[in-house]
C-alpha cells in the first residue's frame, strides 16, 4: 500500500495535465454533440460555421434543422397555393368575321396572349378607354374588353346583362351585318362602336325602368283621395331617387370620358391600331 501511495504521488504531477485535458476534451465533445442535437431548435448547422467544423471533426454530419425544413415546406406550399389561386378569366373572343370562341385563361396566361402588362388589366376605373401596347382596353363597369386589330376579347362575359347582346348581336355587328356607322373603318373602330352602342342602350334601359316607377309613386303620393300619407310610398320614392342620382353620375362620367378622348388628338391617334400594325407604304 505504501509503495502504491508513493507511486501515485510521483505520477500525480505528470498525470493531472493529461487527465484534465482529457476531461476538457470530453466536455467539449459533449457540448458539441448536444449542440448538434439542439440544431432543430436553433436552426441549421450551416448557420454556425464553428459548430459545423467541430461536428465534421467529430465525425458527425450537419443536418437541416426543423426551421429549414419548415421554411422549405411553407415556400413550396405557398407557391402551389398562389398558383392555384391565380385569377381565372372567362374569355369570349370574336374575330372580324364574327366567329366566336369561349375559353378560360389564368390571368398570367392572358397577359402573354394579349401582349399586355399586369397593370393594363387592373380596371381601376368604372369607365375607361385607353391604349396599351397596340391594344385598346375598355371598361364600362361590368363590361371589360380588349380590342386588337384582328379580334375583340370580352372578359368575364358570363353576366346576365351581357349574354343576350354577346350571343345575338355582337358577332353580326362585327361581321358588318349590323347598323354600325364605322362599318367601312378598321375593325377596332367597329368593336369600339359596338361596345359604346351597347352601353348607351344599357344606360337608357335603366332610365326607362326608373322613370315609370318614379311617376307612379309620385302620382300615388299626390292622390287627393288619400286621407293620410303612405310612408311605404315615400320609402320607395327615396330609393328610386337614389338610383336616379347614381344613374346621373354614371352618365356624367361616361360623357366626360368620351369628350376627353375626342378632344385629344394624340389619344385618337393611339386608338388607330391598324395604323401602327399595317403602316401605309411610301
Amino acid at each position: 500500500m505504501e509503495g502504491a501511495r508513493m507511486l501515485g504521488q510521483r505520477l500525480r504531477p505528470a498525470a493531472w495535465p493529461t487527465l484534465r485535458s482529457g476531461i476538457r476534451c470530453g466536455r467539449r465533445q459533449l457540448r458539441l454533440l448536444r449542440g448538434s442535437r439542439w440544431c432543430c431548435s436553433w436552426g441549421s448547422a450551416a448557420a454556425h460555421p464553428v459548430r459545423t467544423w467541430a461536428l465534421q471533426r467529430l465525425g458527425a454530419q450537419p443536418f437541416f434543422g426543423a426551421s429549414d425544413l419548415s421554411r422549405h415546406f411553407i415556400t413550396e406550399v405557398s407557391q402551389a397555393t398562389l398558383a392555384s389561386m391565380a385569377p381565372v378569366f372567362s374569355v369570349m373572343k370574336v374575330d372580324k368575321d364574327g366567329n366566336i370562341s369561349c375559353y378560360e385563361r389564368k390571368k398570367t396566361e392572358l397577359y402573354q396572349e394579349l401582349s399586355l402588362q399586369p397593370r393594363d388589366l387592373r380596371f381601376q376605373h368604372q369607365v375607361s378607354i385607353s391604349s396599351r401596347n397596340n391594344r385598346i382596353v375598355m371598361r364600362m363597369e361590368f363590361l371589360k374588353a380588349v380590342v386588337t386589330p384582328e379580334y375583340l376579347v370580352i372578359l368575364d362575359y358570363r353576366n346576365g346583362n351581357l349574354e343576350n347582346w354577346l350571343f345575338q348581336e355582337l358577332s353580326s355587328q362585327l361581321a358588318g351585318e349590323g347598323q354600325l356607322v364605322t362599318y367601312s373603318l378598321p375593325f377596332e373602330f367597329r368593336a369600339m362602336e359596338a361596345i359604346l352602342q351597347y352601353w348607351i342602350g344599357y344606360l337608357h334601359g335603366k332610365l326607362n325602368s326608373l322613370q315609370p316607377q318614379i311617376l307612379e309613386t309620385l302620382n300615388a303620393l299626390v292622390d287627393p283621395k288619400l286621407l293620410s300619407l303612405d310612408r311605404s310610398k315615400v320609402h320607395i320614392l327615396l330609393q328610386n331617387g337614389k338610383s336616379l342620382a347614381e344613374l346621373e353620375t354614371d352618365l356624367k362620367v361616361f360623357k366626360e370620358t368620351l369628350l376627353e378622348i375626342l378632344d385629344d388628338e394624340e389619344i385618337l391617334e393611339e386608338l388607330c391600331l391598324s395604323k401602327w400594325t399595317n403602316p401605309p407604304s411610301i
